[in-house]
């Protein structure tokens, strides 16, 4: 009985430890699903007051904002190109490692350029404008570069892949056009297919006519000579007599009864 109250505990125990693993892990997923969901939308947020900057202001601010957008929308789209090749080739992990590294300044240019939005004095901001522009186009350059070397790899990859199936189906395309249909030993002869596919019939050879006549006439001779030899020798058929209606059975007839002897 202890043994059994025993077993009943430590089964209780177990569902109760596996429950808060479940519902650790559910919360840790829900709790991702929502910071992902939240960074996106603040992404996406920003990027369009950014956007509306650009467009609508013009001076310092105006500048200021063209190289942010410019700046993360570059680093966002070699990231994705890199993350997403990675998973397929895995060349591509030094390259995402040096992705990294230049995040590192691209993440130090996108706060300063966001501190200098809203710094009111504005003609500091304007005597670096030259000096901010230049390091933004280093980065998106070399962003550029490795996202565009992953493009090219992954596209050099698939014409070779391309190149090694179209040989392949070419030979295979070949060897399916050439077949012949040869005639089985001692069979007269049949039809032989070309590579258009159009199937012609032999035409008997003149002197195998020729052959085949004087071999028929001298046969039919040789017929004609034993055929005689053979109505000699045989008797006279009898004469054809009519039958006899009385022997004719018919299946709807009975059969005659013997008659009996005393």
């Amino acid at each position: 009985m202890e043994a059994v109250i025993l077993i009943l505990a430590l089964l209780f125990f177990a569902f109760i430890g596996l429950g808060a693993f479940v519902t650790v892990k559910a919360v840790g997923a829900a709790k991702r699903g929502v910071e992902r969901t939240v960074t996106q939308a603040r992404r996406t947020v920003e990027e369009t007051t950014l956007r509306a900057k650009s467009l609508g202001q013009v001076g310092v601010a105006g500048e200021l904002a063209q190289l942010r957008l410019s700046l993360r929308t570059s680093m966002r789209a070699t990231q994705d190109a890199l993350r997403a090749g990675v998973a397929e080739d895995s060349g591509l992990a030094e390259s995402l490692a040096l992705f990294e590294r230049l995040s590192v300044h691209g993440h130090e240019l996108d706060d300063e350029l966001k501190r200098l939005e809203r710094e009111p004095d504005r003609s500091t901001v304007a005597a670096r404008l030259p000096e901010l522009r230049e390091r933004t186009e280093r980065i998106v350059h070399s962003a550029e570069s490795l996202r565009w070397a992953a493009r090219d790899r992954a596209q050099k990859f698939a014409d070779d892949d391309l190149d090694v199936l179209s040989s392949q189906i070419d030979m295979e395309a070949g060897a399916l056009r050439h077949w012949t249909e040869s005639p089985a030993p001692g069979s007269s002869p049949g039809r032989s297919w070309s590579e258009d596919g159009a199937g012609q019939s032999a035409p008997p050879a003149a002197g195998a006519g020729a052959a085949a006549q004087t071999g028929s006439g001298a046969g039919a001779g040789a017929g004609a000579g034993a055929g005689g030899a053979e109505r000699e020798a045989e008797p006279e058929p009898p004469a054809i007599t009519a039958r006899d209606p009385r022997q004719e059975h018919y299946p709807w007839q009975k059969a005659p009864r013997p008659e009996a002897t005393n």
